[in-house]
């Protein structure tokens, strides 16, 4: 285990360029428990720097060739940029699948790209609590920008998503992306939708139904999400894709928006560690033989669960 000391080494050692040393401050985030907290509490004070962008869409809509072409553009700045590719977690191993990685190949070589494949791994409070700690070793370690792909569209990799600063949301023309948006509520975190593959049939109908759904369903502020086409795979439309995302960077800021989504996320993640500390302390005092009684009263239908609720909270307190 990890001690403080040993943490401190590791986070100086990264500001200093030193990708292993990064790579090893993630990996005890991932593993979560006191590891964690020690790399947390020597992070959080050196961030506050970096721009994240989310980028979130159905599987197979062409995020990772979109990423890739984006840590170009970041990197033809002389900006570093890291890359958190959130994958589904190997039923066999908990480990992360690495398409991802292996389709940003073209950047292993540069040392100032960071790419790093994450999955929950049985850390607990899942990547909800881990995302928000790896984006912020990356800012302590001088990162400017961090990219955060989601491998879809469920309500944890929105979740993901939304600890972003700009989130670009990645459809196709023909798939049946908008109804799907719609329906996994990717109309209230999307600052920018991006239509990939916008060389296929059906483009034009794509983009009107964004359109429409826009007007249907969002009390629009003074930023409507723009779509952008692009054509990832060759290129093409990737330099309008990041101007748009350095577009709403500038209104976030002039509005000061930016502020209060940051307020936002940082209320939300202290509410998030909080209940998941009470959830493992409620446990903890609880399990046992009082926990065993209550459940075969439940069986037995002597009791109903919200009642077997109020006798643990009521111990608890």
């Amino acid at each position: 285990m990890a001690r403080s000391r040993d943490a401190d080494h590791l986070v100086a050692a990264a500001g200093e360029g030193d990708r292993g040393a990064l790579a090893r401050l993630i990996s005890l985030i991932e593993r979560g428990g006191e590891d964690a907290r020690a790399v947390g509490r020597l992070t959080y004070v050196r961030g506050g720097n970096a721009y994240t962008v989310g980028i979130t869409g159905a599987p197979g809509a062409g995020k990772s060739t979109l990423t890739a072409g984006l840590i170009g553009l970041v990197r033809a700045t002389g900006e570093q940029v890291g890359v958190l590719a959130v994958d589904p977690s190997s039923a066999a191993t908990g480990g992360a699948v690495l398409g991802d990685r292996v389709r940003m190949q073209d950047h292993a070589l540069d040392a100032g790209v960071f790419i790093r494949s994450m999955a929950t791994r049985g850390h607990l409070g899942g990547l909800a609590l881990a995302t928000p700690e790896a984006i912020r070793a990356l800012d302590a370690a001088g990162v400017g920008t961090v990219l955060v792909e989601t491998v879809g569209v469920g309500q944890v990799e929105i979740e993901i998503a939304g600890e972003a600063d700009t989130t670009v949301v990645v459809l196709t023309p023909g798939a049946g992306d908008a109804v799907q948006a719609m329906k996994a509520g990717l109309l209230e975190v999307a600052d920018l939708f991006v239509l990939n593959k916008a060389d296929r049939p059906g483009v034009v109908e794509l983009e009107r139904d964004i359109a429409a759904m826009l007007d249907m369903n969002m009390h629009m502020g003074e930023w409507r999400p723009p779509s952008v086409r692009t054509v990832a795979s060759t290129g093409e439309g990737l330099p309008e894709v990041w101007g748009t995302v350095a577009e709403h960077r500038a209104y976030l800021e002039s509005s000061g928006e930016l502020g209060r989504r940051r307020a936002r996320r940082v209320a939300d993640e202290l509410r998030q560690i909080v209940l998941h500390r009470l959830e493992l302390s409620v446990w903890e005092r609880c399990r046992g033989a009082e926990f065993d009684r209550l459940r075969d009263e439940l069986l037995a239908r002597h009791v109903d669960p919200y009642t077997a609720a109020d006798r643990i909270v009521e111990r608890w307190a």
